[in-house]
């Protein structure tokens, strides 16, 4: 399963090591991330205000789920 976590604090650092420690998981993006989520997710230089960036991002890479965090 492919994901895309929208966001780029603590919150989705813990989130993105989660999911990577799932077997399921397949590519992992977090956008905008972080320096401590690059090392364990791709990073995507879009903000998470961008809505036109993220959904032009969703239909070319075509996440399984997107996960945006509570903030």
């Amino acid at each position: 399963m492919n994901i895309l976590v929208i966001g780029s604090g603590g919150r989705e650092h813990a989130i993105v090591r989660k999911l990577k420690e799932s077997p399921k998981t397949g590519r992992l993006w977090c956008a905008p991330g972080n320096g401590g989520i690059a090392a364990e997710a791709e990073c995507v230089a879009i903000k998470a205000t961008d809505i036109d960036g993220m959904v032009a991002f969703a239909k070319e890479h075509k996440p399984d789920l997107v996960m945006v965090a509570p903030d």
